[in-house]
């Protein structure tokens, strides 16, 4: 059954999504679905842009056309917050088809193609050894912990030799406190990082491009982070961002150094990454010439991250849209439902992947909630065929758990279980884990992040940064009903399908009582359980 999914038409192709190829096109297009609330009232992105985010965190796109300060830009967040747009905009029938098509993408990336600098959008305006790079772009402060604004909303570019003939995409976040300099945050482990590393003992600076707005393929691509056994270095992201929408994504040669650009986002950044040019991402950290202490700029965890020394960003050019236009920046407010999304899209369908490529047609979906923070953890659904399927559920959890840096927590559930409901998957803990046998450490003592303080603290009194810290390995929960005791853990279905409220009350009546429906009562509802 499975085999004959996979070579369906789970794909995006055959099916252009023009509506989708660039950020302009999609606003224009969910303003006129209604999926898009706009304001011209002036907001300053110094905490009113984030905290109007989270005000209506998981709700639609919001538009900002006035911004205090930058009278040449707009600002959108919320982007990805209702992940009922995003399937809509893609063409894909809700979350569980949405993760076999993109897991399908991974594996058919569309060959991006090369247009003329004279043809780009991004290039119609250039700046050329710019001074003060916090003139053109929006640096956004979320909240009061924070010294200072961030610029965290550009997705790196990076192709060709320096990613051994591939593509990459990618968050980093920067801040430009020497007028064309900033720090260049890179996450241990992650594809920028094994870039760097290719070059540091050459000394030799990477060149790259930071751009901002681009096609919202690529935004999801970009947060793909950490999936690496399905997304090795080489693999071609901006190729899988072509499949995603269901036309090439096109690329242009930046003007100041040699690397490429999204030819179709708002506003660019030229320059290089200089790993061995380490400088402090705040004044506060740098007065006290500490690491990993200080606050800044809130991260995927949940808790507030840390200013560190970071490798540094040199910008040679600015390329943008035509200023009249108002180019814009996407906002993005980190652990919101928006960046969450963002996130784990990809994330789930790598790990599907990964499982299917393990063993395949047991994996029915994977799921990773905002409550388990991005890349902290993850549900996988099974379903067991035969009694030689026992057991590979395991393998998933250890597979999860060692391939992806940092995850804490991986649950397996069966087919029964909605993966999209934590009631659901705490009932299904509560009543189906045997604590003796059922819970795994497979990694102890292996690589994680530093996002997380229980890694943090492990450095006792050294400073907080990933040389210094452990991590004491994540645990993988088995969830599933052991193969064969199917009708010993039964559960009620009650008779949903015969009867139609309709049939009984009026439409008020109806909404009365479901208007007081809370929580896991409304998966049961809609499954009879």
């Amino acid at each position: 059954m499975q085999e004959a999914l996979r070579k369906d038409k789970t794909s995006s192709e055959g099916h252009d999504r023009h509506h989708a190829s660039d950020l302009r096109t999609a606003l224009a297009w969910l303003r006129e679905q209604g999926d898009l609330i706009e304001t011209d009232k002036t907001v300053d992105p110094d905490l009113e842009v984030t905290g109007l985010q989270k005000h209506m965190d998981g709700g639609c796109p919001i538009l900002f056309n006035n911004v205090k300060g930058k009278p040449n830009h707009r600002v959108v967040t919320n982007l990805f917050g209702d992940m009922k747009v995003i399937n809509k905009m893609f063409g894909w029938k809700d979350d569980a088809e949405r993760v076999k098509k993109l897991a399908y993408a991974l594996s058919h990336p569309l060959k991006p193609v090369e247009i003329a600098q004279d043809e780009a959008p991004c290039q119609e305006h250039v700046i050329k050894s710019p001074k003060d790079v916090n003139e053109h772009v929006v640096a956004i402060r979320h909240t009061t912990y924070e010294p200072e604004l961030t610029v965290g909303s550009a997705i790196r570019c990076v192709t060709g030799p320096e990613f051994d003939g591939g593509s990459d995409l990618g968050y980093n976040r920067m801040n430009f406190r020497w007028g064309n300099v900033g720090t260049f945050q890179i996450s241990p482990g992650s594809h920028m990082w094994q870039v760097v590393n290719k070059y540091y003992a050459s000394e030799q600076p990477v060149p790259i491009t930071m751009c901002f707005g681009v096609p919202p393929a690529c935004t999801l691509l970009a947060g793909a982070g950490f999936d690496y056994a399905v997304l090795p270095m080489g693999c071609d992201e901006i190729g899988i961002a072509g499949a995603v929408q269901g036309t090439p994504i096109r690329l242009v040669k930046a003007r100041t150094v040699n690397a490429m650009a999204l030819a179709d986002c708002e506003l660019v950044l030229e320059g290089y990454v200089n790993p061995r040019d380490r400088r402090f991402e705040t004044k506060e950290s740098e007065d006290a010439g500490v690491q990993g202490r200080y606050h800044f700029h809130p991260e995927w965890a949940g808790y507030m991250g840390k200013a560190y020394k970071a490798p540094t960003f040199h910008v040679t050019g600015i390329t943008m849209r035509d200023p009249k236009t108002k180019p814009i920046i996407f906002a993005l407010g980190v652990h919101t439902l928006d960046d969450h999304n963002i996130d784990t899209t990809v994330r789930e369908a790598a790990i599907y992947e990964l499982c299917n490529r393990l063993q395949p047609g047991i994996v029915q979906n994977v799921v990773i909630p905002y409550c388990m923070t991005d890349w902290g953890g993850c549900i996988i659904q099974v379903k067991k065929r035969h009694q030689i399927d026992e057991g590979w559920q395991r393998n998933f959890l250890a597979a999860a758990l060692s391939c992806s840096q940092g995850m804490r927590l991986a649950i397996a559930v069966s087919e029964d279980v909605d993966p999209y409901s934590m009631d659901d998957i705490m009932w299904c803990m509560t009543t189906r884990v045997n604590p003796q046998t059922d819970i795994l450490n497979p990694i102890p003592g292996g690589r994680g992040q530093t996002f997380m303080p229980a890694e943090r603290m492990t450095a006792g009194g050294k400073q907080w940064t990933a040389s210094n810290t452990q991590f004491e390995g994540g645990m993988g929960i088995d969830a599933t009903v052991p193969f064969g005791y199917e009708s010993d853990f039964l559960r009620p279905v009650y008779p949903v399908d015969r009867v139609k409220p309709e049939d009984f009350f009026t439409k008020k009546d109806i909404e009365n009582a479901r208007s007081r429906m809370v929580g896991w009562v409304n998966s049961l509802a809609r499954s009879g359980r």
